[in-house]
């Protein structure tokens, strides 16, 4: 029975590792395709072989896009708008759950149906709101629109939902403020689910696309993700992939990053949890 059980779990350990391999082979490919020359192989296996790393790919990537200017841009927006979303959901999911007001359950559920209407579909109005109060190419106007999000209101009422009531009936008798009982005792308690939805909008934020391109013309005000999308797919008579690989190297890694520092959080979150309780 136990070498039966050894070798089962050491098939599912290996087909877990190759699968993880699979996911991580596009990542390794394109960082090193972007620190090889131009005369270098980047096609079949020679791809992974260096003859000659070089970071001209990165400097010619600096003589192309304002870097530093459009990464602040995309810092800018993506830390901003996660905890202007953060902050606005949380409290909206937290009156859902915890307050009994007329017409609460139909307001919810009208929140909840906007989440059957695609982004794409409310694009053109918001543009024309957009213009109207002259928020084009603004970074704001990557923010404000999305303060609050359906999805994120749900997601938080759920774990709100959880959190008992004798705890905020206590910090009532106590004296606390309704602000003071959101901020101070719910929002350490769902903890885990803030550093989760924090993970997944961060990410979203730093990757978005459409948003950018839409409302935002001068490349100074471009995100990262946006000028290296539009970089020249010719230079000369060759095809620079390595200086596109090396522009979107700056783009993903910092995601990943990001998505393993707020993994832990959320982690030492649950943790402090499971001990406090």
């Amino acid at each position: 029975m136990k070498s039966r059980q050894k070798t089962v779990s050491f098939v599912i350990h290996f087909l877990m590792i190759f699968i993880v391999a699979l996911c991580l082979f596009p990542v390794l490919w394109m960082c090193v395709i972007s620190v090889k020359t131009v005369g270098e192989s980047i096609t079949g296996f020679n791809a992974l072989r260096i003859v000659t790393p070089t970071l001209a790919n990165y400097r010619r990537l600096w003589e192309l896009i304002p870097v530093w200017q459009n990464a602040f841009n995309s810092l800018f927006t993506t830390i901003i708008g996660t905890i202007t979303t953060l902050f606005f959901c949380a409290l909206a999911g937290f009156a859902f759950a915890k307050y009994r007001f007329p017409g609460r359950n139909a307001l919810f559920y009208f929140v909840i149906a906007t989440m059957m209407v695609s982004a794409e579909a409310g694009a053109i109005p918001l543009f024309v709101i957009m213009r109207r109060v002259g928020m084009i190419d603004s970074l704001w106007s990557l923010i404000i629109p999305r303060m609050a999000t359906a999805i994120g209101i749900f997601y938080l009422r759920q774990y709100m939902l959880a959190v008992p009531d004798e705890i905020i009936d206590a910090a009532r008798i106590d004296g606390c403020s309704e602000f003071g009982i959101f901020w101070r005792v719910v929002v350490p308690i769902v903890q885990p689910a803030l550093a989760s939805w924090a993970s997944l909008t961060l990410i979203a934020r730093w990757n978005d696309f459409f948003w950018p391109i839409l409302f935002l013309r001068a490349n100074a005000k471009h995100t990262l993700m946006v000028s290296v999308a539009q970089l020249p797919v010719s230079d000369g008579l060759s095809t620079p992939w390595q200086v596109v690989l090396a522009g979107t190297t700056l783009v993903i890694i910092p995601s990943i990053l990001i998505y393993l520092i707020l993994q832990l959080a959320q982690k030492s979150g649950l943790t402090e949890g499971s001990v406090k309780g």
